[in-house]
Order: C-alpha cells, then structure tokens, then sequence
C-alpha cells in the first residue's frame, strides 16, 4: 500500500501538468473547451485517472476525447519530466459526469419545491372534518366563586 498523501499531492501536480500542457502543448483542432476536474492516483502511483468535462454538445465531447487520446502521449511526458517520479503514470481520460448529475439533481429538486408548494396550499386552504382540536383533554371543574 503506497502513501495515500504522497498519491493526493502527486495528482495535485498532475492535474496542473495536464491542464497546462492542454493549454499550451496540444494545438489539437479537434480539442474543445476542456476543464480538468479531477486527479485520481492509484496508491502505487503507476495510473492516474484524469476526470475533465467539456464545454458543448455531445459531438464537442466525443471530439475532445479522440483528440485527448492522441496527446496521451505527449502529456505523459510532460507530467515524467516535471514530476520526476521513478515510474511516470499512465494517464486514463475519463469524461466527467458531475455537471450532468448535478443538473438532473437540480431539476429534481425544483419538482420537490413545486409539490411541497401544491401540498402547502392544499393546507392552507384545508378545514378540518371534525373540531378544530380532535384530541381529548381532561375536563376541568366549573367552579363557583359564590361557594368559596
């Protein structure tokens, strides 16, 4: 088992490499608007899984992968000659699915927000079947101030 903060500063730097280097080094027509989310370094720091989303529709993102696979190679030496590490990772791109998850939790939440709306104006509205207060109470003694 390898140094779990070793790892977590090595995909630090790794995520730096790559984005720069997509920047300057790739001249890749077919690259898109690509954000690097996230590093992900195996704890033997022999594979490094690089998490990126793109800007577009989903021809931009097929795009974007065809060309990030073919500067694979490119980047992987970049990150061997900056990072110095004995073993230089192999670089795995992964289309990023956070953006698309948080949309569809962002649409489930407006429909909550709508029906607790619904239910609250049902509520609002709402008279009571019975007496205003259904639950028993304990009978109080009429007393008479007269008698005392």
């Amino acid at each position: 088992m390898g140094d779990v903060a070793r790892a977590r500063r090595l995909a630090g730097r790794i995520k730096q490499i790559v984005a720069i280097g997509i920047e300057t080094q790739v001249k890749d027509p077919r690259l898109g608007m690509v954000t690097i989310t996230d590093v992900r370094v195996t704890g033997d720091l022999h594979d490094a899984t690089i998490f990126y989303t793109v800007f577009g529709d989903e021809a931009a993102h097929a795009e974007s992968a065809i060309a990030l696979e073919s500067a694979k190679g490119v980047l992987r030496s970049e990150v061997g000659r900056q990072t110095g590490v004995r073993f230089t990772p192999t670089l795995t791109f992964v289309l990023d699915s956070v953006p698309e998850t948080a949309q569809h939790i962002e649409e489930l939440l407006a429909v909550a927000a709508e029906a607790d709306a619904r239910v609250e104006q049902a509520r609002r509205d709402a008279r009571p079947a019975g007496d205003a207060d259904p639950y028993r109470k304990p009978r109080e003694l009429e007393t008479d101030d007269s008698e005392l």
